[in-house]
């Protein structure tokens, strides 16, 4: 019971339990400090409560917590015994190399694949990436996680199987990139398979309605190549609704709980998950601020991307 007494005495009675709707969950962070010490009393458990503002009427808790917002703190966590910055920081870097790498995976296999399927469309390599692609669509990213643990980990042997760097084990340079990459191999397959059918099929429906405009009749007209008509012309306008999805699904990759939780990824989609576990509602909150707050910049990225890709948006 000293654990449970030196975590409450940590949150130096940090009263800012803001929740609303989260308050219908059945139990609270007391409970389940009460719990993991196995021998707290109820007169404890009120005292972590009380310690922790867990006591305190619900619309008290949420004037507590937006007056915390006010001031840039997202509050306290009990389960962790540190504040809800620190530890959202301290995942921030891991969720967002896992972000970024699935999309640019996704992206750039998703648009060759869909590039492909369009200039063959209707023969065989079409007809045979579309099924790849409806394979990819149908298939949860977690159970393609899996399955490539099992064979390249587990029978296999060539890549690790969970975490996002070798514990113990001090290395720079090249050697450490390598370690990284080799830890980001499988999550980052895993949660791009999704994406790769997504953007393959936007790609190839987009490039097929551009080739029918005047302006690629125009091109082959004056004397281009057809693959400068393609990669030039067709292409790049085809980019536009494939960055205006990819944008859409940066809040899915952020929430990526499930596939951080197969390969012990430490994002925040799996503090989220721990979080909710533990009744811990100041970190799931401030896990969804960011998360809105970077999906919003990351909107905003696209729009900055779109007016370059097609001149008559930065026009209007």
């Amino acid at each position: 019971m000293a654990d449970v007494a030196a975590c409450g005495a940590g949150g130096h009675r940090h009263r800012d339990r803001g929740v609303l709707l989260l308050q219908l969950v059945p139990g609270d962070a007391a409970d389940v400090l009460a719990a993991e010490a196995g021998s707290a009393t109820a007169e404890t458990t009120a005292q972590i409560r009380q310690q922790f503002g867990l006591d305190l009427p619900v619309w008290h808790q949420l004037y507590n917590y937006l007056s915390n917002l006010a001031h840039f703190s997202l509050g306290f966590s009990p389960r962790y015994n540190a504040p809800v910055t620190e530890l959202i920081l301290s995942r921030l870097p891991q969720t967002l190399l896992l972000m970024l790498a699935s999309q640019l995976v996704a992206i750039v296999v998703g648009i060759a694949l869909g590039a492909v399927m369009a200039v063959w469309a209707g023969k065989w390599p079409d007809r045979l990436l579309s099924l790849l692609a409806l394979l990819l669509y149908s298939t949860p990213g977690f159970w393609i996680g899996l399955m490539a643990l099992i064979l390249f980990s587990v029978r296999l042997d060539w890549l690790p199987s969970g975490g996002s760097a070798t514990i113990g084990v001090d290395l720079h340079g090249w050697a450490y990139l390598s370690d990284r990459l080799k830890h980001a191999a499988l999550p980052v397959c895993a949660l791009s398979s999704f994406l790769i059918a997504i953007y393959a099929r936007l790609t190839r429906a987009a490039m097929l309605e551009i080739d029918r405009q005047d302006f690629v009749r125009t091109a082959h007209a004056k004397g281009l190549s057809p693959w400068r008509v393609t990669l030039r012309h067709i292409l790049r306008c085809a980019l536009l609704p494939v960055t205006t999805v990819a944008g859409m699904h940066i809040g899915n990759l952020l929430g990526a709980a499930v596939v951080e939780t197969v390969f012990s990824w430490p994002g925040l989609g799996r503090l989220a998950l721990e979080a909710v576990m533990a009744r811990d509602f100041n970190v799931l909150l401030g896990v969804l601020l960011l998360s809105a707050f970077l999906v919003i910049v990351a909107n905003i990225l696209v729009d900055i991307l779109q007016s370059w890709l097609d001149p008559r948006i930065k026009a209007n």
